[in-house]
Formats: structure tokens, sequence, C-alpha cells
């Protein structure tokens, strides 16, 4: 037994009651990771080799790895804050210096950036004017908080049934007298100003398998290309499958002058039936929208940062990128919930979540540590009995030396 031993001891373990004092201080650090120290033996090698009766020297920590296991996921009041369930991090950016973190807490800052607390900006794919993602090198995300513009109705769809039991009317066709149609259904769409104009549809049969389709904008009746100024006219097949028209049918919407006083679009009937049950509707869409403000944005699965506005809609503000690595053991910690990349970790594969083996997205959740308090306290015991034992090989080292000092 020499002092080079207990002293190698004492060493390793206080260096192993520093890792298992530093995972119970972040126990309650979100997404951070249990540290657990490896330790070595150590022998002195002769010329020859190492000899069969060795006693060796001790013992070093040759390295403390991170257990880059999945944490618990819990429900924050945040929408933006995110939680990685499976592998993956975060791709942050510091004045163009990436690191990596598994903390989702999110902000925006001043400038509208997604940030961490201490200011690191999250990467991503940014999007178009359209809300189309545009994949490719990440970049800084910013979410706009601007009001969406609206859209005038280009396109519309109408999906009913005409009850095919129902007289043929002879007569004429008026939009305020009920017993000259047979059915009707009304549509809002919109100008290129939003305003929201009211498109009525008018259904009149006129014969075995023929209906006359009318039309009106905000009570004012729509004069089409069809007989007696009717819209179009829909034949159907005797099973009660519509035969014409096959295509969609434009038509000419009045607005008010400042919107340019009528716009166009296309009614799509192609989904009409003619069966013998009562009229009914089933679908009716259009493309249009009124403006909207902000009212918040809420993140896909897949990582997509979704705008939501007042008016209903949803538009893409850019989609959350991951990254991974081969040997995530090999990432530098940096502090403040970050790693960095080194020549162990090996390259990051980027991606969006749910891609290959990166995990997915949950917005309004963050990851608990992985740290599993109970487990570290068993630890700290016994590595604190491990000190003791390697102090008491000191001091029994002191006792045989001071016997041999007062031999006579």
């Amino acid at each position: 037994m020499s002092f080079q031993n207990g002293l190698s001891g004492l060493n390793a373990a206080a260096q192993n009651l520093d890792v298992i004092g530093n995972n119970v201080a972040n126990v309650n650090t979100v997404g951070a990771k249990a540290s657990r120290a490896q330790f070595a033996d150590v022998y002195a090698n002769s010329i020859y080799g190492q000899g069969a009766v060795a006693s060796g020297m001790g013992v070093t920590v040759s390295s403390v790895d991170q257990q880059f296991t999945q944490g618990a996921i819990s429900a924050s009041d945040n929408p933006l804050d995110m939680a990685i369930n499976g592998s993956g991090f975060f791709r942050l950016s510091r004045n163009g210096a990436v690191s990596y973190s598994r903390n989702g807490e999110f902000r925006l800052d001043k400038d509208s950036y997604l940030v961490t607390s201490d200011g690191a900006r999250l990467t991503g794919y940014g999007a178009d004017a359209n809300g189309t993602v545009l994949v490719g090198m990440p970049q800084e995300l910013r979410l706009s908080s601007a009001n969406i513009a609206p859209q005038a109705t280009t396109e519309g769809e109408i999906q009913m049934n005409l009850d095919s039991r129902i007289v043929a009317l002879t007569t004429p066709f008026s939009a305020t007298d009920p017993a000259s149609y047979s059915g009707a259904t009304t549509l809002s769409v919109f100008d290129q100003q939003g305003n929201a104009n009211q498109l009525t549809t008018f259904y009149r049969k006129v014969g075995d398998n023929s209906w006359e389709v009318y039309g009106a904008a905000n009570g004012s009746p729509i004069t089409g290309g069809g007989p007696n100024g009717s819209l179009t006219t829909l034949t159907f097949n005797p099973d009660g499958s519509l035969s014409a028209p096959s295509t969609p049918v434009a038509i000419t919407v009045p607005t008010s002058g400042s919107a340019g006083g009528s716009q166009t679009m296309s009614l799509d009937l192609t989904g009409v039936t003619q069966f013998g049950t009562t009229f009914s509707v089933t679908a009716q869409t259009q493309n249009g929208f009124a403006p909207g403000e902000i009212a918040g944005f809420s993140i896909a699965k897949d990582g997509t940062v979704m705008a939501n506005y007042t008016n209903g809609e949803t538009k893409a503000q850019g989609q959350v990128v991951l990254a991974n690595f081969s040997n995530p053991q090999g990432l530098a910690p940096m502090g403040g919930n970050a790693w960095a990349e080194t020549a162990d970790s090996g390259q990051p594969v980027v991606g969006i979540p749910t891609s290959g083996a990166l995990g997915a997205l949950k917005s309004g959740a963050l990851e608990s540590s992985n740290i599993d308090l109970t487990e570290e306290l068993v630890n700290m015991i016994t590595a604190q009995r491990s000190y003791q034992a390697n102090a008491q090989t000191i001091k029994t080292q002191d006792q045989i030396l001071q016997t041999i000092v007062n031999l006579r």
C-alpha cells in the first residue's frame, strides 16, 4: 500500500462527488442531462510489460459522460415552448456561432426572433409571403406579427343533392318568390378589399333531369349565360349523377365601387347530385378571406411554425430544424443548456422533426431533466463512503510509516 493509491482514490471520489453534486443542482433544469464519472485503474508499466503480481497505482477518472436519455415531458403555458420527443437537438445561433440544446424554453425578442432565455436564436427554414416553407440552409427564425391581407375569392365549390321527386316549375323565376325555385343556398365571397358579399344560388327544376341555376349577390340578381339569364343549366344522368356542366361555371359578382365594381370567380357545381331525397347542402367552400390580425402562434410536431389570425386563417412562417450526432456523448458542454460540436461527436445531421431518426416536437411543453434525484442521493452516499475509505488507507499507511520510524 502507498500514499499514491489512497490519494488517487480521494481525487477520484472528490470528482465523482462533483459530478453528483452538479446532477443534483440541475435536477430542475429544463433539458439537462445526467452526467456520470467513468473510472479506470492505474498500473505502472515495466520495460518488459506488466508483472503478474502488480498491485496497481490507484484509480483515475477517465471521462465524465452525459447520458442523453429522454426526459419526462410536461405541459407549459407558453405556446412557443417546445419539447423534443426522441432524438435530436435544437440548433441555436449566437452571432453566427452554432450550438445545440435540448432546452425548449423559447420566446420572442424585441426583433421577433425566437430566442432562448440568454438570447441564442433558434434556427430553421424560412417561409415566403405565401406561407411556403423554403428548405435550404437553416437560418435564424423570425416571426411576423403583421396583419394578414385579405384575399379575393376566385374559386368556390358547392356540393348538394337536388330532390328528383320535385315537379318541374312553370312560373317565371323570381328571387323574391320562393314558389319559383326548389332550393337555395348562400355562400360568403370576398372582394379584394376583404368585404364579404353574399352569393345566393337558386335551383329551379325545369324538366326531367334538368335544373336551371340562378344567382344573386347581396339580394341583387346576377345575370349569367344560361337560359332566361340563369348562370347555367344542370343536367343529370338517369342514375342521378351530374352529366353537365363538367367544369366550373364563371360568375361575375358585383362589388362596391371602391373594390372595383365587380369580380370574376369560378363556381364548381360538379359535386351536385339528383337523388330521390330532400334538398340538402353537404359542403360549400371558397378560397377568399377578410383581413385578420395576429392571434398567436402554434408549432406542429414536424416543426412548422404557424401564425393564427382572427379571421380563422393560418400561415406558415417557418419550420424548426433539429440536429443529431452519431456520438452525442462527444459533444462539449458549454453551459447555458448548450453543447458544441467536436471531432468526437461527428458532424451534425440536420433535418426536420419526425424525419429519419429525429424526434417529434411537442408545442406548449418542456422536457424535464433526466436526472433521478433518488438515484443521485444514493450515489452520493456511495461516493462519500468511497472518500472515507480512501482517506482511511492514507491514515493506515501513515500509521505503518510511523511504526517503522519508531523502530529501535
